[in-house]
């Protein structure tokens, strides 16, 4: 049987993890442990963290999706409280409108290293030192959609499992492997070719190629790598890279918003001969 709560006191201390604003505390949530919780947002991102194997801590839905949308996480989640509330009530308690009804307190998984997510890859996409949530969501899910084998972010990157993130992502963050890699920019660049990755940035330059050039489609390993807003990639980085590439554009456009220019660059860098 499923442990629903009725909420009858917003500052019960197990409602803490939905309340709190602060990730890092979330991250931080079970110190001296490593992993802490996350918290995935409506149904279909709340299933596939599920299917991915992440385990369910505490449940937050409106009284009216009990028997409704939320049913199958409520028996997924099986012993993990379900605490619930009308949507006025919940909506005070987290400071902000559910989407579709649901919230889900999760464990955090230790992260793979490196080297075991690109033992089998061929195709990888690297973020340096992207920080904006919502652009870290749509690259997601804009790798995982296109074919992409695995994602690896900057120690200066924003967290993937931040709520907006997997929330932008629509649960494509649990589908795709990712992971942090160790050296800073632009070290990382050289770790890549040594694992025998051809290292392509997203950046203009005197000598950069079409995103379409047909050159790019030799490579049996590639490595995507898109920049930070507004600043882009480091200087260094994009000089110890085997290419630079450019998406073609009109009207004097110079740039995109970099998950925009994810979708087409990774359409296109997927293709091979």
């Amino acid at each position: 049987m499923p442990n629903i709560i009725h909420i009858t006191d917003l500052s019960d201390p197990a409602l803490a993890p939905f309340v709190s604003t602060n990730e890092i505390q979330l991250k931080r949530w079970n110190e001296p442990q490593p992993e802490g919780l996350f918290i995935a947002e409506s149904p279909k991102v709340i299933r596939r963290a599920l299917a991915a194997g992440y385990t369910p801590t505490a449940l937050l839905c409106e009284q009216k999706y009990l028997d409704g949308q939320a049913t199958d996480i409520i028996a997924a989640c099986e012993s993990a409280p379900v605490y619930t509330a009308p949507s006025e009530t919940l909506t005070e308690l987290t400071g902000f409108k559910l989407t579709q009804g649901v919230l889900c307190a999760m464990q955090r998984k230790p992260l793979s290293p490196a080297d075991t997510l690109l033992e089998n890859a061929s195709r990888v996409v690297v973020l340096e030192d992207i920080m904006n949530q919502t652009n870290i969501g749509a690259i997601f899910r804009n790798a995982a959609a296109l074919g992409f084998d695995a994602l690896l972010l900057t120690p200066a990157a924003s967290d993937p499992l931040y709520r907006r993130s997997i929330r932008v992502s629509m649960g494509t963050v649990f589908q795709i492997p990712w992971t942090y890699l160790h050296a800073q920019p632009p070290e990382y660049v050289t770790y890549l070719q040594s694992k025998g990755f051809a290292a392509v940035a997203m950046a203009l330059r005197s000598d950069t190629l079409s995103v379409n050039d047909c050159r790019l489609a030799q490579y049996d390993k590639l490595a995507v790598i898109l920049g930070t807003e507004g600043e882009g990639l480091n200087a260094q980085t994009i000089a110890n890279c085997d290419h630079t590439v450019k998406i073609p554009m009109s009207h004097g456009v110079d740039s995109l918003n970099v998950a925009s220019a994810s979708a087409i660059a990774l359409w296109e860098l997927n293709k091979r001969k």
